[in-house]
């Protein structure tokens, strides 16, 4: 309906902005900054500790790149979580208080 609930068209819009930011935080910008600078650094630890060829030491740094990707998982949902509790989802619970 139009016009008999203001509110509700908020509240999804809320809803869709804050799973859009949550997803693009959490799912690629945060994941792909991490497994960049592992693999960045093992790259490096490897060029400095081990007389491998090249081509040897980047495919070790792919798998330990993917061999993160189970133990970042939690982590990365839990620090978003906390992020957008304390930032973004407050302007949630301003609009909630003005509502209500």
């Amino acid at each position: 309906g139009n016009g008999k609930n203001p509110g509700k068209t908020t509240k999804v819009t809320a809803a869709v902005v804050d799973t859009f930011i949550w997803q693009a935080l959490a799912s690629v910008i945060i994941p792909g900054f991490t497994i960049n600078r592992l693999c960045a650094t093992s790259l490096y630890l490897l060029s400095k500790t081990s007389r491998w060829p090249l081509p040897v030491r980047k495919w070790t740094t792919t798998a330990v790149g993917l061999s993160a990707i189970p133990f970042i998982i939690k982590p990365i949902d839990r620090f978003v979580d906390s992020f957008l509790d304390s930032t973004l989802r407050k302007t949630y619970d301003i609009e909630k208080q003005h509502k209500s």
